[in-house]
């Protein structure tokens, strides 16, 4: 196990033990043994008679343990941090294989086997302290459960992902000469996942089509894993291994030889059914990264939409009075994996000046992707301001809280602007789209799609939450001054 592994399990351990600790000792003292219950006690509790038990218990059998820890809080602190060491120690809570079978799409299995296992260890401990019968059965019994939930939530990103808004079962895949009754359409891979198209008696030798078809169905669909089965091949045509590891997607081979590759890469291989199973998830903003990417987003967009709120009262007012409703609009605009979404602005153009586009075309300054028009005749007068310093864009943290968008990363573009893409653009989907990036905060104005791209795909291959906190603390700068640009 590397290094980053076990710091991982640390983390998650140690955030498992604050949170499981609290909510116990929380849950013991407001209800299990709340004073409330205790029908026969005169002038006593259910506390005071669970801690004379464990003073007789460490008289007898633990004399050496100081005196000051001789309660419940601590030995629940205690109880939960055995329980953690034992379920940690197995693969079945530690280790999520996603190459195993799996004949449901649903957590409720799972569910039930932290149930079990954490409803035994807790009867045995109060059993063993003697806390069993001083305790509220109805109250005990929802307890059990609502543990199991907790455990289930941090158990592996994925469940934590889908409260965020990324659920897995949302997600969308293709295969390539894959036959609908083979058994590794039972893979806990795939299984969660919704099939988006076959593609069958393609010759992925032919490295040009299968990129071509890739390219092509992502423009079309969000797409989140790529499954090709290689049959008696043993490598990929190196243009088709580089494309797959730089589309930052899941990618799954199936293949009767061992796999070569060419490049040095992080990947997952197995042996199944005769069978060997590759699978690379190069999707950069997954997992534990997603997660926090999400708190850092909610977090922020939370204070953001609190302090701006007069700003929102006085630009919807003003918005208003210029030329009434509608004030805020949705544009769909095209987002994670080619997800299309409805993005919010304040309107700084006359009503329908997104049909004008057409006719407008010849005054568009760039030949390329951006439709970026100077002086552009269909902005509302008065209301250039609000563009310059990008305050129409404000309504977009409502964006950010549903998950469509972050505060970092490109700017989402109309899905007629995603068609022109070349294949290499493409990586552009598959981050989050967001409010500020390099590009606006190194050349916010410009009307060159070089620049687009150059930013764009600078902040894919370099993408980190660091990164992300960098670019926000610079966004105010370079909305105000001309003299701070850039990293």
């Amino acid at each position: 196990m590397t290094t980053n592994k076990y710091l991982k399990y640390f983390i998650r351990f140690s955030i498992l033990q604050i949170i499981l600790s609290y909510f116990s000792i929380f849950y013991l003292n407001r209800y299990l043994i709340s004073n409330a219950f205790c029908e026969l006690c005169i002038g006593n509790s259910f506390k005071m008679q669970i801690d004379t038990n464990l003073w007789e218990d460490r008289n007898r059998f633990f004399p050496f343990v100081n005196e000051n820890l001789i309660n419940i809080e601590y030995f629940t602190i205690i109880f939960v941090f055995i329980f953690l060491i034992i379920l940690y120690s197995t693969k079945f809570y530690t280790y999520v294989n996603e190459l195993s079978y799996s004949l449901d799409r649903n957590y409720l299995d799972e569910y039930l086997s932290i149930y079990l296992v954490w409803t035994s260890s807790f009867f045995i401990f109060l059993t063993l302290f003697r806390v069993s019968n001083l305790i509220s059965r109805g109250y005990l019994l929802i307890f059990t459960l609502l543990v199991p939930l907790i455990l289930l939530v941090f158990r592996n990103s994925e469940f934590l992902s889908s409260v965020l808004g990324r659920s897995v079962t949302d997600e969308n895949y293709i295969t390539f000469n894959l036959e609908s009754d083979s058994i590794f359409n039972k893979l806990r891979l795939i299984t969660f996942r919704n099939k988006l198209k076959d593609f069958k008696n393609v010759d992925l030798d032919d490295y040009l089509q299968v990129i071509e078809i890739i390219d092509s169905t992502n423009k079309d669909h969000n797409i989140n894993l790529i499954v090709l089965n290689m049959a008696e091949k043993n490598s990929l045509h190196p243009e088709l291994e580089k494309y797959l590891i730089n589309l930052n997607k899941k990618v799954f081979l199936i293949s009767q030889n061992e796999f070569e590759f060419k490049n040095f890469f992080l990947s997952r291989k197995e042996s199944l059914s005769e069978n060997y199973l590759t699978y690379f998830n190069n999707d950069i903003q997954y997992g534990s990264k997603y997660i926090i990417k999400r708190f850092i987003d909610l977090s922020l967009s939370i204070t953001a939409m609190t302090v701006f709120l007069p700003v929102y009262i006085f630009i919807y007012l003003y918005i208003l009075f210029l030329d009434g409703s509608e004030v805020i609009i949705k544009q769909q605009r095209v987002g994670l994996h080619g997800k299309q979404f409805n993005m919010y602005k304040f309107r700084t153009m006359y009503k329908n000046s997104h049909d004008l586009r057409d006719e407008l075309e010849e005054l568009n300054k760039n030949d390329e992707v951006i439709f970026k028009i100077e002086n552009d005749p269909r902005i509302i007068s008065g209301t250039n301001f609000l563009r310059t310093f990008s305050l129409d864009e404000l309504p977009q943290f409502i964006n950010v809280l549903k998950g469509e968008m972050s505060i970092v990363g490109p700017r989402p573009l109309f899905d007629e602007d995603t068609k022109l893409f070349e294949k290499s653009y493409m990586r552009r989907l598959n981050v989050l789209p967001g409010i500020t990036g390099l590009l606006q905060i190194n050349d916010r104005n410009t009307s060159e799609f070089a620049t687009w791209y150059k930013y764009d795909l600078e902040y894919i291959e370099n993408w980190s939450l660091y990164l992300d906190l960098k670019i926000i603390l610079k966004t105010p700068m370079s909305l105000f001054g001309s003299k701070v640009k850039g990293l």
